[in-house]
């Protein structure tokens, strides 16, 4: 294995116990570690089968943030993307500590679920998409892919992400948190209709494949 997806992974697992356990100010935080080992586990099951099926894919996974995109307006709305992500992991804790918005223990749980299917829909759109890179961008060779989950959505990734994004909170304890929820849905809307903009200027085909599925995120929705 390379030994700096290894280092990565301990320093973000290190970061991420960090995010979570530094404002709850407790290791005594049940949803905290649950949501943990849903989300490293499931995460670390998806690298796993990367690894050994498409070692491609995942370095181009990992090849994240505004430094990888070409396209400023990419660059800014990554950025808020991922403050915004560091926000729905920090909050709920503090939520938690304080008791703003308590949640019953069977909807943590619900939440864990939720993350953990997140993933699931992250390893269906890997099986048919080996150019599903983080970033924003069309390779040599790429082709459009409509089969699998991309027959349902055009942005599958995306649609795994909603399911992250509602469940985090809920599993680490906090219904306030929710409310980043419209944020996070509006800063994915720009991201799809600037990304969509590239995919009809770059890839072949990609204005047939629009007109073929309808739906950009959410099936029968938009």
């Amino acid at each position: 294995m390379n030994k700096k997806l290894i280092l990565d992974s301990v320093f973000g697992t290190l970061a991420f116990f960090a995010l979570v356990f530094t404002p709850a100010w407790t290791f005594n935080y049940w949803q905290g570690w649950a949501y943990l080992a849903t989300s490293i586990g499931a995460s670390l099951l998806y690298t796993i089968y990367l690894i050994i099926y498409d070692p491609a894919l995942l370095a181009r996974r990992r090849q994240v943030g505004p430094s990888h995109e070409s396209e400023p307006a990419q660059k800014i709305i990554v950025l808020f993307i991922i403050v915004a992500f560091v926000a729905l992991v920090v909050l709920p804790p503090l939520d938690w500590r304080y008791a703003w918005s308590p949640v019953p223990w069977y909807v943590s749980i619900i939440g864990d679920a939720l993350v953990a299917f997140s993933y699931y829909v992250f390893y269906l759109v890997s099986r048919v998409n080996s150019y599903a890179a983080a970033n924003v961008r069309v390779e040599e060779g790429q082709k459009v892919v409509d089969t699998g989950v991309y027959a349902w959505v055009r942005h599958p990734m995306y649609f795994g992400t909603l399911f992250l994004i509602i469940g985090t909170p809920l599993a680490l304890g906090s219904w306030y948190t929710l409310a980043l929820t419209p944020v996070l849905l509006i800063v994915l809307y720009f991201r799809i209709k600037s990304e969509e903009k590239v995919l009809v200027r770059d890839l072949v085909g990609y204005i047939e494949y629009q007109n073929k599925v309808k739906y950009r995120l959410i099936p029968f929705v938009w």
